[in-house]
């Protein structure tokens, strides 16, 4: 009798100490929705942050039309309330999600692409091309989110403002070294106009052709073939 008492008391106390340990993990959750609660108050700007991440993550995971308001308060952790007190609706918090990630991506390129006053226009052109090529730009959550915005940019002005690939600094930075470039070529004045649209149609196609095949893609050739058709445009200028 003394054993069974003995076998219940330990299993009893087990039972015990698993409902504790629940109880615990529940007060630990509990403490963090407050420390978020807490922190919003404290912290709009992190909140918003917080939220636009959020969106773009979910965007690149299942797509622009699946990103439910739902969905995007469960990754970040905060209330429908949140959205609307920093965006005013999720209309808004796509445009914002949108106007970061442009942001973010001509940062990067501003960065990679910084040679110094002394660079040739060409090199300043390879540049261009081999950073908007690069890891750090085109990669599978990248693609999937630019993807996803251009899919819905004619019928979402805040997202098409932001998600042209026809960026005018962009634009204006290939267009100036292509002019350098055919300085001595007066004779062909839509040239300077081909060579920066061709180039940035053909950025556009790789992006596209990395989505559909990242496992075969390569960057090397990606880059190797744009050289040439630039060598095409201006001989013995590229070389490849």
């Amino acid at each position: 009798m003394l054993r069974q008492n003995g076998l219940s008391c330990q299993s009893s106390c087990k039972i015990d100490l698993r409902i504790s340990a629940k109880r615990m993990g529940l007060l630990n959750k509990v403490e963090v929705l407050k420390g978020r609660k807490r922190g919003s108050k404290r912290d709009p700007e992190a909140n918003k942050q917080l939220l636009i991440e959020a969106t773009l993550d979910t965007i690149a995971d299942i797509g622009v039309t699946d990103t439910s308001v739902s969905r995007i308060c469960e990754r970040s952790g905060l209330s429908r309330g949140m959205i609307h007190l920093h965006f005013g609706g999720k209309d808004n918090l796509l445009t914002a999600a949108a106007q970061h990630f442009s942001a973010q991506y001509y940062a990067e390129m501003d960065r990679m692409t910084d040679l110094g006053s002394d660079a040739s226009p060409e090199d300043r052109v390879m540049a261009v091309i081999e950073a908007d090529l690069s890891e750090a730009l085109l990669n599978p959550r990248s693609t999937k989110i630019w993807h996803a915005f251009r899919g819905i940019a004619s019928s979402h002005p805040g997202i098409a403002r932001y998600s042209s690939t026809q960026d005018h600094k962009l634009v204006e930075t290939l267009r100036l070294a292509f002019k350098e470039i055919t300085q001595e070529n007066v004779r062909d004045s839509i040239l300077v106009d081909d060579a920066t649209a061709g180039t940035l149609a053909l950025l556009e196609g790789m992006w596209v052709n990395y989505l559909t095949d990242m496992q075969g893609f390569s960057r090397r050739r990606s880059v190797d073939l744009i050289r040439r058709f630039l060598c095409g445009l201006f001989p013995g200028k590229f070389k490849l």
